[in-house]
């Protein structure tokens, strides 16, 4: 499967069609190159399983996050977490960066850390002060990366986005806990984004996710309601659509090839499931993107 499974996108970025230039597990641009196109303004908006790391490098920026509006006037780098409702306006002199990270390659990095990344769970912002020189350079070798095809590109990109994790992990740890309710609920959605990014081959109940978070499938349901507008259910569906709808685009799996790689039962609960979800059969869906290849 793996095999079948190389090369395949990861991620949408705010007013992308649905074709993707590479392969790779993050996304590194200008704010310019995109937000110029829009008039420097990104309406709010969500992904469903990207962080994004915007760095406000000089300029001035008014970053709206679930509803709450913060003007940003010194460097600092804003963390946007899956399903966290963001929106941005900026001043036509601002320069500075975006990064957007899969959450496939964030658990890659857990697992090199041992521990996980909580600062990404929630949204923040973090004045760079006297390290300025030190995140520009980051940014700007990041950039550099991947937008080049040097040998072991893959390697050195992933070696900078972990020491940029980690610089924002440290700051992270001089700032207060946070304590109130609203944060807290922020941590645990970031929590069972992580746990679906895991398991949603498995189809899991909401129940199992809930008793592995130590909360009731009612509390998560709420949680989930509240900070996300989608039932906990919802959101393991909206993640298997998510992939089943790659695969459809990007490999020329057999219908029963991506209904076992997904973990269904059987090709035909499958296709009624994706019907359900995107209003149209599987093969519909593949043709639609001018994939034209019937395969049961």
């Amino acid at each position: 499967m793996k095999a079948i499974l190389t090369g395949i996108p990861v991620f949408k970025l705010y007013g992308e069609n649905l074709d993707w230039p590479t392969p790779d597990l993050l996304h590194c641009e200008s704010i310019p190159k995109r937000s110029s196109l829009h008039h420097w303004e990104i309406k709010p908006h969500r992904h469903a399983d990207l962080f994004q790391l915007l760095y406000v490098q000089r300029g001035q920026a008014v970053v709206e996050v679930e509803g709450r509006r913060t003007e940003v006037l010194e460097a600092a780098i804003q963390v946007t977490p899956p399903l966290c409702v963001h929106g941005f306006q900026f001043s036509e002199d601002i320069e500075g960066y975006v990064l957007t990270i899969a959450a496939p390659l964030v658990a890659q990095l857990e697992e090199q850390l041992g521990a996980p990344l909580t600062v990404l769970a929630s949204s923040g912002s973090y004045p760079v002060g006297r390290d300025r020189r030190y995140i520009n350079m980051l940014f700007t070798l990041l950039h550099q990366e991947y937008e080049g095809s040097a040998p072991a590109r893959d390697l050195l990109l992933h070696s900078l986005v972990n020491l940029l994790i980690v610089w924002i992990s440290r700051r992270n740890q001089q700032n207060v806990p946070p304590d109130n309710r609203d944060e807290r609920n922020r941590q645990l959605l970031g929590r069972f984004i992580k746990l679906v990014e895991q398991h949603y081959r498995e189809h899991l109940t909401v129940e199992t996710f809930a008793h592995r978070l130590g909360m009731s499938s009612v509390y998560l349901n709420t949680l989930c309601r509240q900070l996300a507008g989608q039932t906990a259910l919802q959101i393991v569906h909206q993640r298997l659509l998510l992939e089943a709808k790659r695969n459809l685009i990007y490999t020329r799996m057999t219908i029963s090839q991506l209904s076992d790689s997904l973990g269904f039962s059987d090709p035909t609960y499958f296709s009624r499931f994706f019907r359900r979800l995107s209003g149209q059969s599987p093969n519909a869906f593949r043709h639609s993107v001018g994939h034209d290849v019937d395969v049961e």
